[in-house]
């Protein structure tokens, strides 16, 4: 199905009228909130919205990291809310150090790892939002991963994300891969993307402002039982193209042709072992893998490290990436927000 929706062939042609209503569905929801007729909540600090209206994984989360951290340089103190994907409720609930990734989800407990800031997680995001200001009074702005269509939360910024795969053929669900029109407004487009070409940027729905390009880099791998062990990518690229040892990438993303074309281009010889989007890890999927390395992200490793035999596991590498952006994307949101009251 992922591979029909970059095209506009027979399956998804077949599928176009479903996708007709879909689109009207949606729209008719997003009309409601506009008009009032469902209620929306505003909070008391601003709301910036990450979020995707391509399904699946577009790089959300380390967007959402460079973000805080981009804020947190310019002496704001953001706090992060999310669904919590898989996690084990519904009721706002804080991320902490002894948090699991079943209790709060892979992604929050990740955001939470890497910034250190204020993250809570809950299916009411407004509620979610609320929990976290009366927990933490000190923050001034509050991020969502995810939560484009939560329209029952009201932002003062939205960002929409795309990768390589751009807008596919163009159509919604089910004939095509978007949740929204390509068209919807939104404050700022980035495109996850070692290459942003013309056609790329025309195909995301930039209208009127150049997309803002995002890279995500990583250089080295850190042992899973003892984060630091390290070993380069050059010294990873040698030791794979060598007679030994075997290396394997898994990656249980929402794209992990992403992380593994990342580790390719950075000229290691891999076993791909790509793995559903947010794969628990409790089926065991690197006993029958013939490999001496495995090579993991760190969305995947916050649940390996809870599982005790894969914690252990001295094949088992994790690596960190980082995204890259133009920093003026912060100060244009910091600009936007302004004269918004703080809690």
């Amino acid at each position: 199905m992922t591979r029909n929706w970059l095209r506009r062939g027979p399956l998804a042609c077949a599928l176009w009228p479903v996708s007709l209503l879909f689109r009207a569905l949606s729209g008719l929801r997003a009309a409601l909130f506009r008009a009032g007729v469902l209620k929306s909540s505003r909070l008391p600090v601003p709301v910036v919205v990450v979020g995707n209206i391509y399904i699946g994984g577009t790089g959300k989360t380390p967007l959402t990291i460079w973000l805080v951290q981009a804020l947190q340089a310019a002496g704001m103190t953001p706090g992060v809310i999310s669904r919590g994907h898989g996690s084990d409720g519904g009721n706002a609930r804080e991320v902490g150090a002894a948090s699991t990734p079943a209790q709060v989800g892979d992604e929050p407990l990740l955001i939470k790892q890497r910034t250190g800031c204020p993250v809570m997680v809950g299916r009411d995001r407004a509620a979610t939002g609320r929990a976290l200001l009366a927990a933490h009074p000190g923050v001034d702005i509050l991020l969502t991963d995810d939560g484009l269509q939560h329209y029952a939360l009201q932002r003062d910024v939205e960002i929409i994300l795309f990768d390589g795969r751009g807008a596919g053929n163009g159509w919604l669900l089910p004939a095509g891969p978007l949740r929204e029109p390509v068209s919807r407004r939104r404050d700022f487009t980035v495109v996850n993307t070692p290459v942003l070409t013309d056609e790329l940027a025309r195909s995301v729905g930039a209208a009127g402002a150049a997309p803002i390009q995002m890279t995500l880099a990583g250089a080295h791998a850190e042992q899973l039982r003892d984060r630091s062990q390290r070993r380069t990518f050059a010294e990873l690229a040698e030791a794979s193209n060598g007679a030994a040892p075997r290396v394997a990438a898994a990656a249980g993303i929402g794209n992990p042709a992403r992380f593994f074309g990342m580790l390719k281009a950075a000229g290691l010889r891999i076993t791909e072992l790509p793995l559903p989007d947010h794969h628990d890890f409790q089926d065991r999927p690197f006993d029958a893998l013939d490999a001496d390395l495995i090579l993991m992200t760190e969305k995947d490793a916050v649940k390996c490290a809870q599982i005790e035999e894969l914690r252990d596991d001295p094949r088992l590498w994790v690596v960190p990436v980082t995204a890259h952006l133009d920093g003026a994307l912060a100060d244009q949101i910091v600009e936007k927000c302004r004269g918004r009251s703080i809690a």
